[in-house]
Parts: structure tokens; sequence; C-alpha cells
């Protein structure tokens, strides 16, 4: 089991800590596995400072993909980004 810290944006951060956001979309830069735990810490990017506010959550899924792996084309995800649906 790994730890893994990560810098959130306030409204994200606020989103997560109420329950309403239970997913999380990083760039895949890092090793994850189900299991680790991830500290998420707000950052204010206004003052480029940390706020001192953590949240801890354990890992239940990791899902890595590419861009060519989609049936979408290049051009259309450039374009119109992605959506990430939260689920109950």
């Amino acid at each position: 089991m790994a730890i893994i810290k990560k810098k959130t944006w306030p409204e994200y951060f606020e989103a997560i800590l109420s329950g309403k956001k239970r997913y999380d979309m990083r760039l895949n830069d890092f090793e994850a596995n189900e299991g680790d735990i991830l500290i998420l810490e707000e950052w204010d990017q206004k003052i480029k400072k940390y706020t001192g506010r953590k949240i801890e959550k354990k890992i239940t899924y990791v899902g890595e993909f590419k861009i060519n792996s989609f049936v979408w084309t290049e051009k259309d995800v450039k374009e119109k980004g992605f959506k990430i649906l939260s689920l109950e």
C-alpha cells in the first residue's frame, strides 16, 4: 500500500469533502493501485499556497487510458474534452 499526495483546488476539495464527488481524474504520471491511500491537499491557486486542509481516501478502482484507445477521434477529444460521471 502506497500513500500518494496530490494538490486539489478548493471547489473539488469541497465536493469530495461533502461526498458529492466520488472520483478523481488525474494525468497518468504516477503509480496508483487499488488499496493505496490518496491524500488530497487543498491548494488555493489564487495565492499559490496550501490551505492546510487534507482529505484521506482509499483508492478502490484505477482506470487508465490513452486518447488513441477511444472510439472517438483525437480531434473530437481535443475539441470537446471528457465528461466523467459519478454513479450511485
